[in-house]
């Protein structure tokens, strides 16, 4: 073999050349150049912390960087070794550059190159590169097998995005949840405030006490003024058989929402089948009366949170999990539409008669501004008479939208109607559609300002409001509003727009409701709301005996006719005497 010097030594492992690097010339002081020194000396610095800012930086590798990189070197020379022993007189330079890519590409890795260098070591492998090349194939072999494979990584990537779409929708319904109890907590709050106010100011708890010890009262009928006319807090079944639109669609453009109702004092839950059709099924698990609501839609299917039964769109159980299947188990359903952009549902046990379309549609050349649902404790035939009531607005919302009106004069209006054939103190039509629907279309000379003596359709700018009012329950409401305009489109981009409408709608509905609540106080004691009707009830009187004879008749297709009045129809005195 041939002779080095004496820097160099054989080893046996690994069998090859091993270069050492901390004697003679290659020694520590060999590698510091006289460069470095005169950079390392001492400066004119003001401290010792200002020297060492501005001393030069080192890269200082440590024994087992150096040995790791002495394998490669070795690993290249062991290479020019072996063409000289095969009888080779000079070494090609090409084959040396070659041989010198070929290690430096495994070293691109020093983690690999670590466990490369590892692995020669304990293994003693001939230090050369084929032999480093195939230690190197096994060691990215063996770091393969520790690593999860793309397969795995994804199936664990889906886990995680399951656990948080879980997450995500517990997070949805605790918050639906914490609406809803606070809208309850609200209730509550001002039935307590109008006991004590209707109690002279005693507490809740004292008069809690005091309705206790008192003597119980039998129920009064409802008083009736002779002229079939007369109102009631009762739900009469009847009123079943038409449609009701019992929420907005786009509070279902999520496909795994659910969203629970209540109407005639049933609980209900609406969610979308697999192929996006709107459904409502009793909100009650067959197997334990669990609320279905609360648990999750799986597939286009309503699972139960208790045991995991699960329900079809027909209401038909599909799914019993740990137990035998039992056949034929299922929960009931409503008939139910979906157009205008509104779910409308048929809760009575007569065939649905005809179809809701229409009904909820803006009219044409509108657009929808807002669209807001709220629970409010009064009875719906009580809030459906307010909302058909004009003659109430000066005096109760001077405050909100009527600041400013004037009071309707009977003078005035008999005077105007005999010298230009009518007179409309209001440019507002008002419509009654059965069963629960209220329409006022507003015309308006510019926003904000109402025009006098002439109809809404003369106006150039008009206001659109639809409410619908459910019975929910008996002495509860749920209203849903929906405000549509055809001037000023731009106004539904304004960022929190609907909070505004919000807050505006809420605060008008606060002034009636202190009107209506107090209406339905008085009417639990007996009282009676039509002991004198005038005028300008005409609105309210037809809706009030549509409903009656739909009580004592039933429901058909002359029920659900609407009914129709401007403003200066309803404060007529001609055909007060006839109508009332």
């Amino acid at each position: 073999m041939t002779a080095f010097p004496a820097n160099m030594q054989a080893t046996s492992s690994p069998r090859c050349l091993r270069v050492d690097y901390t004697r003679g010339r290659n020694s520590r002081e060999g590698l510091v150049s006289s460069r470095l020194r005169r950079m390392a000396a001492p400066r004119d610095v003001d401290s010792e912390a200002d020297w060492m800012d501005s001393a030069p930086r080192l890269r200082v590798r440590t024994a087992a960087d150096r040995a790791r990189l002495q394998l490669a070197d070795l690993a290249v020379l062991n290479e020019r070794l072996a063409k000289l022993e095969d009888g080779t007189s000079s070494v090609d330079q090409e084959e040396t550059v070659k041989a010198r890519k070929r290690v430096e590409f495994m070293k691109r890795s020093r983690k690999t190159w670590s466990k490369v260098y590892d692995y020669v070591m304990d293994n003693d492998v001939d230090c050369t590169v084929d032999a480093i090349e195939a230690a190197n194939a096994k060691v990215m072999s063996m770091l393969a097998d520790d690593a999860l494979s793309v397969a795995e990584q994804q199936a664990s990537l889906d886990s995680l995005q399951q656990k948080t779409d879980d997450a995500s929708y517990r997070l949805r319904r605790t918050e639906a949840e914490i609406e809803m109890n606070m809208q309850r907590l609200e209730e509550i709050k001002a039935t307590a405030r109008i006991l004590e106010e209707s109690l002279g100011g005693k507490g809740a708890m004292e008069a809690g006490v005091e309705e206790v010890l008192a003597p119980r009262q039998k129920k009064q009928a409802p008083k009736r003024n002779g002229k079939g006319l007369w109102s009631t807090l009762e739900l009469e079944s009847a009123l079943k058989d038409h449609w009701f639109a019992v929420q907005f669609a786009s509070k279902l453009a999520d496909k795994d929402v659910m969203v629970p109702f209540e109407l005639f004092g049933e609980p209900w839950v609406l969610f979308r089948d697999g192929e996006g059709k709107p459904v409502a099924l009793q909100d009650e698990c067959a197997h334990r009366a669990c609320p279905l609501s609360a648990g999750r839609v799986v597939d286009g299917q309503a699972e139960c949170p208790y045991h995991g039964w699960t329900y079809d769109g027909e209401g038909s159980c599909t799914k019993m999990p740990s137990t035998k299947f039992c056949s034929g188990i299922k929960v009931r359903s409503l008939p139910i539409v979906e157009c205008d952009g509104l779910i409308w549902v048929w809760p009575g046990n007569a065939e649905p008669i005809g179809s809701p379309e229409g009904l909820g549609a803006p009219p044409e050349g509108y657009k929808i501004h807002a669209e807001i649902e709220v629970e409010v404790p009064v009875d719906s035939g009580l809030l459906v008479e307010n909302l058909l009531d004009l003659a109430h607005a000066p005096f109760t919302h001077q405050g909100t939208f009527a600041k400013g009106w004037s009071v309707p004069d009977v003078v005035q209006f008999t005077a105007s109607a005999a010298l230009s054939g009518f007179w409309n103190p209001y440019p507002i039509d008002m419509e009654f559609r059965p069963p629960c629907q209220t329409v006022s279309k507003i015309g308006l000379a510019r926003p904000g300002e109402i025009m006098r003596n002439v109809c809404a359709d003369d106006c150039r700018n008009h206001l659109s409001q639809y409410h619908w009012c459910l019975p929910s329950r008996p002495g509860h409401t749920r209203l849903l509003y929906r405000m549509s305009m055809d001037f000023m489109g731009w106004m539904r981009f304004v960022p929190g727009i609907e909070r505004v409408w919000k807050a505006v709608a809420g605060q008008v509905l606060g002034e009636d409701l202190v009107l209506v609540k107090g209406q339905q106080d008085r009417l639990e004691r007996g009282g009676n709301t039509w002991a004198n009707p005038v005028s300008y009830d005409k609105m309210a009187v037809r809706y009030r005996r549509w409903r009656n004879k739909v009580a004592e008749k039933g429901a058909g297709t002359e029920s659900q006719k609407p009914l129709r009045m401007n403003a200066g129809e309803l404060f007529a005195t001609d055909e007060c005497d006839e109508l009332l």
